[in-house]
């Protein structure tokens, strides 16, 4: 089992890009990081790695801080045979992370993650490159994102030394407690993406698919967590992701709007009740949504 960093190494909530052009996508970093994000998530696939650095550099220069003040998450695209993306072997691995860092402009990258378990065959040899990279100095941390128990017993089962966070979609609609009850057994640590998914207002941008369904987007309109959070006198977003931060999860809200950015980092004025917590709990509906091709846990 890998030594693991305490969570505190990982700010609780960072900024998330997906879905932010590489156009613009480094004015919205800057001004994350202006607003008190200190931890900026990206991936290969999100193509606008380029961009993240430009901001990241620019915040960094305005603002006064070092590098070491700033944690910095990118994901290896790992390939999909299933799409005519060929898995990615461990010699391509490394040089997939040679090329992130090169257009994010950094030394190194605080946490490099494998974006989903579709590397078949290669995923155990793209693992050891993870590990190489780590030993190397090029990564500080490493991970996986979207693996399942099975996934993971494999990476077990092989003499692996274990991941040491595992990034999912999270919230109260996707719980996921059989796989979190694997993970908290083996010190891997949760990332929560997508938090938002039950809003009325998550992904109806066009060109913003998903498989959330029309129950869902109809349920989304009269929540629970509306009157939840007036209870709380926050927005419906701060109340969904205080609960992820509550249950220790480091989450990733993502928004263009300045003042969204500060509300969406404003989480530990207030806490969730117990009555409402347990509420919450009894609401989860199963597989994540956020990939419109479904649940990417089952890739592979």
């Amino acid at each position: 089992m890998s030594a693991i960093p305490p969570l505190h190494a990982m700010p609780m909530v960072g900024f998330g890009t997906y879905l932010i052009s590489n156009d613009e996508v480094a004015h919205s970093v800057e001004s994350a990081i202006s607003v008190g994000y200190r931890h900026i998530d990206t991936a290969a696939g999100y193509g606008n790695e380029q961009g993240v650095g430009e901001g990241i550099r620019a915040a960094m220069q305005n603002l006064g801080l070092s590098r070491s003040d700033l944690f910095i998450t990118t994901k290896l695209w790992p390939g999909n045979a299933a799409w005519g993306d060929a898995p990615k072997n461990f010699e391509q691995t490394v040089e997939a992370c040679e090329h992130s860092l090169k257009l994010l402009g950094l030394a190194y990258i605080d946490l490099y993650l494998i974006h989903a378990p579709s590397g078949a065959e290669q995923r155990i040899n793209q693992w050891k490159a993870l590990q190489h990279l780590k030993q190397a100095g090029k990564v500080k941390h490493i991970g996986v994102s979207n693996f399942t128990e099975a996934h993971l017993d494999e990476l077990k089962n092989a003499g692996e030394a274990m991941p040491e966070f595992n990034q999912i979609e999270l919230h109260p609609w996707s719980q996921k407690p059989a796989l979190l009850s694997y993970m908290a057994a083996h010190h891997i640590h949760p990332i929560a993406y997508s938090s938002l998914v039950p809003l009325s207002s998550w992904r109806v941008a066009p060109g913003q698919a998903s498989a959330k369904t029309e129950q869902m987007k109809a349920d989304g309109t009269d929540s629970p967590f509306q009157r939840m959070a007036e209870k709380y006198k926050v927005s419906e977003a701060q109340l969904l992701l205080r609960w992820g931060v509550q249950k220790g999860y480091a989450v990733l809200p993502k928004s263009t709007n300045l003042e969204r950015m500060r509300q969406n980092i404003d989480l530990f004025g207030f806490e969730i009740d117990a009555e409402d917590m347990a509420l919450i709990a009894q609401m989860d509906r199963g597989d994540g949504v956020a990939w419109a091709t479904g649940d990417p846990r089952f890739m592979g």
